[in-house]
């Protein structure tokens, strides 16, 4: 069966899609001629014909859609060539029907089963089953893996590019990288830092850091003056005085005080012997002197080689490398000077005092680690070279590498979780599909075997037997049906053989056009394909009929719905489309409906607003009355304006025609200024008279207009007394009334 129809941009349909949805076995529309109903009938009846419009089989099975509309009244009626022929089954041989019935059973049966399949595989309306879960299922990797995407696009747009602007293209990129993608997983700050330089603007080669020289002034840490105790000679007459005393460094800084004195004793100025010169000259001899140059040399050369070094350091953290851990050569730095300078200290202190022995801070950690500090960057700074060197391939293999972080690691235990509901839902998808495929082909040999059956013992007379006993029944007796020369088609023809088809009237034609496709649901326009389960919509198919033909028409239809009901025949869905209220009534009766409708059936009305048909679903019959129809018009939210005052005018004329003795002056009294117009010219109309020229007029009026019109309305079954009446009609729909009364 249709499940549901969707109809969008077509004939008087507008962009809004009108949704005729969960379809039952029975649809019954009713529109005034001209709001859209053949519109429905001409998708129901080739919807590839429609791009804009939509048409949902129930379990995915399309049946075979049979439509009496006026498109198959001028395809097989109004071109002048003989009827098709309409075979049905004969009643000779009954082995043959048995074997078509048992072939029909089975072709049925695999038709639950494929719909059963189906609604498992899709869902019942398309949208759901295995299909639907693994949509869903990629539909939430979609969101995960464009959240990922958003957590890392400030750091890796670069590495995204391409898959940036979609979510599904970034996820089916994911799912792709996690089958091929090679490359070392890195942890995210390398990924993050090589960004930095590879996707930032493009980088330019870097300098290396020269080298500390440090040899120099770790070999003077272990200079031997350093430990070496320099005093004068041991054999001078003063020698054991001094060394007794130990101030032989206080005698040598003395002797400057003595040699500036006039060799004059600069503590007691007396003047003193010329050996005492002579003494102190020979304890201070070359040895002395020797060492005490050494002493000054060291001096030297320690603060040229540390002031070397310093200003080094220095140069490097006044414009820092790139790479280079500033920080950490800064503290080094530090803790280097303050060592040089105590080790500066004592050096001088030995100059000083060079009987003294002076052990110097060792440099070499120190050294050592801003040496590896400076290797580190010099490191980075040849890979940061080469990178610039080749940096199309660094891009890649960068790009590469931020793929592999996020497929196993940001979503590793995410995307292990979805292959496997993937494998499972992609296995039970291909097993349905499977047993799909294999009760398709069987209901295809099925039909096969139908077909050749049907061939051998379908005939085209039942049909005129058929359609000839009904004509003769209902007194059409003027023309008949009769078996063309070909044996494979009709003609019509008079009493005497005469081609009838161009004399017959709007009504004959009429009739006999519902008969052949009444007959046609029951056969083939070919010799096979009797048996085919269809769906049929009738559209307006009481058209120039009179009230016994219409009776007839509704009834057999309503046969046929008994029909379905039972499951006796091929017919499995009905629609019937019609502007008859009478014609309405008498197809949609069922003794068993209550207020609602019952589950078997929908009731729709179709109608305009404007220039653009609606769809209407209700929830029980919507025709009750003409009188009832009148009102459903007015309470209606949008009111056409276009019919609108013919519409109340009828409603006033109806029901104060059936009240009588109303004088409809005394009631427009009660009104005043335009509403007393307003009323005049709704009365005016009733008292015109129900056959005047002005019967099926209409006054086009705005918008604005109508909602004064219906105050009106309203009014007069207030003033009139008559306002529960109204109510009661109008079921709670009727217009607000202003606070003070109707407005002047």
């Amino acid at each position: 069966m249709i499940s549901s129809i969707q109809i969008a941009n077509f004939a008087s349909y507008g962009s809004e899609p009108q949704v005729l949805d969960k379809l039952a076995q029975f649809n019954f529309f009713y529109g005034a001629n001209g709001t859209g109903k053949t519109t429905i009938s001409r998708i129901v009846a080739d919807r590839t014909k429609f791009p804009t419009c939509n048409l949902v089989w129930e379990g995915g099975t399309e049946l075979q859609t049979l439509v009496y509309n006026r498109d198959f009244v001028e395809r097989n009626f109004s071109q002048p060539k003989e009827l098709k022929g309409i075979f049905t089954l004969g009643e000779k041989s009954i082995e043959t029907q048995s074997k078509i019935a048992a072939a029909k059973a089975k072709v049925d049966e695999l038709t639950a089963k494929i719909e059963q399949l189906t609604g498992t595989l899709e869902g019942l309306d398309g949208k759901g089953g295995k299909r639907a879960e693994l949509a869903d299922l990629m539909e939430d990797l979609k969101n995960r893996c464009w959240k990922e995407k958003q957590n890392h696009d400030a750091s890796f747009s670069r590495a995204f590019e391409g898959y940036r602007k979609s979510a599904e293209k970034f996820r089916d990129k994911v799912l792709a990288e996690k089958a091929q993608n090679s490359a070392i997983l890195r942890q995210l700050s390398d990924l993050e830092r090589k960004a930095e330089t590879i996707f930032g603007p493009a980088p330019a080669q870097e300098a290396a850091i020269k080298p500390l020289t440090t040899a120099d002034l770790l070999d003077l840490e272990s200079h031997p003056i350093l430990n070496k105790l320099v005093v004068g000679k041991a054999d001078v007459d003063i020698a054991a005085m001094i060394q007794k005393l130990g101030n032989s460094d206080w005698v040598k800084q003395g002797r400057a005080y003595y040699a500036a004195n006039d060799k004059k004793c600069p503590f007691c100025q007396q003047i003193t012997p010329d050996s005492l010169e002579k003494s102190l000259n020979e304890y201070f001899d070359e040895t002395f002197e020797k060492d005490s140059k050494a002493i000054e040399t060291l001096e030297t050369d320690y603060t040229k080689y540390a002031e070397g070094i310093q200003n080094h350091l220095d140069s490097i953290l006044s414009a820092p490398p790139k790479f280079l851990e500033v920080d950490k050569l800064e503290a080094q730095t530090k803790l280097l000077k303050s060592k040089i300078a105590q080790n500066l200290q004592r050096i001088a202190g030995k100059r000083k005092e060079p009987s003294q022995r002076v052990e110097l801070e060792a440099l070499g950690d120190a050294f050592a680690f801003s040496d590896k500090l400076i290797e580190e960057a010099n490191s980075s700074i040849s890979e940061h070279n080469k990178m610039v060197s080749n940096l199309s391939k660094e891009q890649s293999t960068l790009t590469a590498e931020v793929w592999k972080y996020l497929v196993s690691d940001q979503l590793k235990s995410y995307l292990s979780d979805f292959e496997k509901k993937q494998a499972d839902l992609n296995k039970a998808i291909a097993s349905l599909s499977g047993q799909i495929k294999s009760a398709q082909d069987e209901k295809g040999r099925k039909e096969l075997e139908i077909r050749e059956l049907e061939k051998t013992t379908t005939s085209i007379e039942p049909t005129i037997n058929e359609i000839n006993d009904v004509l003769s029944s209902f007194g059409f007796v003027g023309f008949s049906l009769a078996k063309a020369q070909d044996g494979k088609s009709y003609k019509l023809v008079r009493p005497g053989g005469a081609n009838a088809k161009e004399t017959l009237s709007e009504g004959e034609e009429s009739f006999v056009t519902f008969l052949y496709f009444y007959n046609l649901l029951r056969g083939s326009q070919s010799e096979s394909g009797t048996a085919t389960n269809r769906v049929v919509l009738f559209d307006d198919p009481v058209s120039s009929l009179d009230s016994a033909i219409l009776f007839v028409v509704s009834g057999l239809i309503r046969g046929l719905c008994d029909d379905v009901r039972t499951g006796k025949g091929n017919i499995k869905q009905i629609f019937v489309l019609t502007h008859n209220v009478y014609f309405h009534k008498q197809v949609t009766f069922n003794a068993k409906r209550g207020d609602e409708a019952l589950r078997e059936e929908t009731f729709w009305i179709v109608r305009k607003q404007g220039l653009t048909s609606k769809v209407e679903k209700h929830n029980s019959n919507p025709v009750k009355t003409n009188y009832e129809m009148l009102w459903a018009e007015v309470r209606s939210p949008n009111p056409s304006k276009h019919t609108i005052q013919n519409i109340m005018r009828r409603i006033l004329e109806h029901y104060f025609t059936i009240l009588g003795r109303t004088n409809t002056d005394d009631i427009c009294k009660q009104f005043t200024g335009n509403e007393y117009l307003m009323c005049r010219s709704l009365f005016s109309w009733v008292n015109a008279g129900s056959h005047s020229v002005q019967e099926d007029a209409e006054i086009s009026i705005d918008d604005s207009a109508v909602q004064g019109y219906l105050q009106v309305f309203r009014g007069i079954f207030e003033k009139s007394g008559h306002l529960p009446h109204y109510e009661m009609m109008m079921r709670g729909a009727g217009v607000e009334m202003p606070v003070d009364g109707l407005a002047s």
